[in-house]
């Protein structure tokens, strides 16, 4: 139970048993725990990963730059966190961070690693000139929005998300800080979408493709069970606006289903090789409930 009356230790420990639904693969040091190299599929772009916020940017955008008609063809693996997947050596090479999603780019010379969802959605904006102008005050723009994202939502996922549906009991004061700050931040965003189509002007750019996964579902009640009525999402009507219309578009809709290995079957793609993998590799044609 909760204990009011906490005092912080002079110096912490760890406690195994604390830290809710993730406390079996949480642990306050870096480095692998285990030996396992990493699969490599035909295309240039590697990447690995599962269908969380973060996971999501990187598939809707690989998928954005094939619907564009670009060469951005592309494998994804699984990488499943409750099993530690991500503390495998092969993946802490290339992210010695040990958090989703990773790319290995192996279209040069020399492989390069891309790790954090931001830097791959700017690596792959800049690899293929899309999603992002090249230069002057609407690039700023865009990058402005998207470095809004990257620091905006760990009080969203890691703070909210965490203490309204995660936490082993719940606990009032860490809610209600939390959701205040959730609900400045969709103000933030519905303030922005009055006079604008998409977050950093009338074109869709990363920013969007950054900002949906972790405010656009949210708002459209896709995201920690019953936040959307708790936080009363449906109030901020310019983000219902572009959360729908975001969601709407098909390379959102199957960038949603890469990597993922919950929910319904038919929308679980847990692997990802070719385009066709969308109508014949989902978990209820190759079989099992998703369980």
């Amino acid at each position: 139970m909760a204990d009011d009356n906490y005092t912080p230790p002079e110096v912490w420990t760890w406690d195994k048993e604390s830290g809710g639904v993730f406390a079996s693969t949480n642990r306050p040091i870096a480095g692998p725990t285990h030996d396992k190299d990493l699969p490599v599929g035909e295309h240039p772009l590697q990447l690995y990963s599962l269908a969380t916020p973060n996971g999501v940017k990187a598939t809707v955008m690989l998928e954005e730059l094939l619907e564009a008609g670009h060469d951005a063809e592309y494998d994804a693996w699984l990488i499943d966190i409750g099993e530690g997947d991500q503390f495998g050596s092969g993946f802490v090479e290339i992210n010695p961070n040990s958090k989703i999603p990773a790319m290995v780019d192996r279209s040069g010379a020399s492989p390069v690693r891309v790790f954090e969802s931001g830097s791959i959605l700017l690596h792959l904006a800049e690899k293929y000139g899309a999603f992002l102008p090249a230069s002057g005050s609407q690039r700023t723009e865009v990058l402005n929005w998207l470095f809004w994202q990257m620091g905006s939502a760990p009080y969203l996922g890691g703070g909210f998300g965490h203490f309204y549906v995660y936490a082993p009991e719940k606990y009032e004061y860490p809610i209600n800080r939390f959701a205040m700050e959730v609900k400045r931040q969709l103000d933030v965003l519905d303030r922005q979408l009055a006079e604008r189509t998409h977050i950093a002007g009338e074109d869709y750019s990363i920013a969007d493709i950054a900002i949906w996964p972790w405010y656009g579902q949210l708002a459209l009640g896709q995201a920690y069970d019953d936040a959307d009525t708790f936080l009363d999402t449906g109030s901020y009507e310019n983000l219902q606006r572009w959360a729908k219309m975001i969601a709407a578009r098909p390379a959102v809709k199957r960038g949603r289903m890469v990597n993922k290995s919950s929910g319904a079957p038919e929308g679980q793609l847990r692997e990802r090789h070719a385009a066709s993998d969308f109508e014949t590799r989902t978990q209820d044609k190759i079989g099992g409930d998703g369980a």
